[in-house]
């Protein structure tokens, strides 16, 4: 069984190559051989549904095994399974999709007698995600999952893929519970589903940061490195950033910008001084508003009334910020408070959409936890 960021994946080797796999969220079942050639897929742009969503979900068991197959491991067993999330939450902005991928790279694993490092299942989950699902998302996802340790903030530099745990300091350990005591992870539902790979504004995201980069490595004399926003020097972005369009120059801003959060935000975390690291998750959201223009009404509603709620150190978007949750960094003690709160308010406001959210689920009140592993 793996168990990793809410998805549980509860497996055994079949008896030959077989994979037989069902869904507590999706119906139907899926069925094939892992010594079926994989051939990526082609995302063919229709409107999201839920229907699509059922017929695809168990493209990422294929695509599991066509990012192991691609690194040469040899693979004869199957395995029979069933997966499961939180219910209602399925395809909601979690990162659900690198922990299915994980999930099911771990079981494969698991079934084949494979011994595969964490950051080589970082690199297989990019697989299943960039080539074989058609998502031009990065490792950060992947790396939280595969990385983390309890009680710890994982710092990950997605370009040298070098890591770091960084513990509270009123956590002499690992798995000393003393930093939980502080503070509660508040999981806000806005009721709105939709699959990254059936919404064209997360890709179009991550073309527009290319061009963003392409002109300024230009303007700067270093057009010959691959036009990402992480070849370009602070310095030379703050001096040709004027030679970017409004639009380029709001997803620049929202890189630089998010990356100098980044290194206050371990400071804060390092000093223990949770309020200011709660201040820079919030203005991480709101620069995900206003200049990577993520969002729609519903989240973004939702995300002002949690800054707004009792206790909320800070909060932003789950994930890319495409699909409908919002996190929160709240005071342990304040945690019901202000769920009662985000639920209550968010239900005057999208009425239609709370109806559809079971109550239970709406709002839900968290603990970091570990890495996915096997149990």
């Amino acid at each position: 069984m793996t168990i990793n960021k809410g998805i549980l994946l509860g497996f055994v080797p079949s008896y030959d190559s077989q994979v037989i796999i069902q869904s507590g969220q999706f119906e139907g079942e899926v069925r094939f051989r892992v010594d079926e050639e994989q051939l990526p897929k082609i995302n063919d742009s229709k409107e999201y549904s839920s229907s699509v969503e059922e017929c695809r979900w168990g493209n990422y068991a294929r695509g599991a095994l066509y990012a192991l197959r691609k690194k040469g491991n040899n693979l004869n067993q199957g395995i029979i399974g069933f997966i499961s999330g939180a219910e209602g939450l399925d395809s909601s902005g979690l990162s659900s999709s690198a922990a299915v991928g994980v999930a099911y790279l771990l079981a494969f694993e698991s079934a084949n007698k494979l011994t595969i490092s964490p950051t080589e299942n970082i690199e297989y989950d990019r697989l299943i995600e960039n080539e074989y699902l058609g998502l031009k998302n990065g490792i950060l996802d992947q790396s939280a999952i595969l990385l983390s340790s309890y009680g710890c903030l994982t710092r990950m530099n997605c370009k040298t893929k070098e890591h770091k745990l960084v513990q509270c300091p009123k956590s002499s350990g690992i798995h000393n519970k003393e930093t939980d005591k502080r503070f509660k992870i508040l999981l806000a539902f806005s009721g709105l589903k939709q699959a990254l790979i059936t919404n064209p504004g997360y890709n179009s995201r991550v073309s527009e940061c290319r061009e963003a980069a392409r002109i300024l490595l230009k303007a700067s004399g270093n057009e010959g490195l691959e036009p990402i926003l992480s070849n370009v020097e602070p310095e030379a972005y703050e001096e040709h950033k004027c030679k970017l369009d409004p639009n380029l120059a709001r997803r620049a801003e929202h890189y630089f910008s998010e990356n100098k959060r980044v290194l206050k935000g371990l400071e804060a975390w390092a000093t223990g001084n949770l309020e200011d690291f709660g201040k820079l998750i919030s203005a991480s959201g709101l620069s995900s508003i206003q200049n990577y223009e993520s969002g729609c009404e519903p989240l973004i509603q939702l995300y002002e009334i949690i800054v707004r709620a009792p206790g909320v150190y800070g909060a932003r978007f789950s994930g890319a910020g495409f699909r409908g949750c919002c996190i929160a960094f709240v005071d342990a003690d304040c945690a019901l408070d202000a769920s009662s709160y985000i639920n209550k308010e968010y239900s005057k406001i999208q009425p239609e959409l709370a109806s559809q959210i079971d109550p239970d689920n709406m709002v839900l009140i968290c603990d970091a936890g570990d890495c996915a592993r096997i149990i």
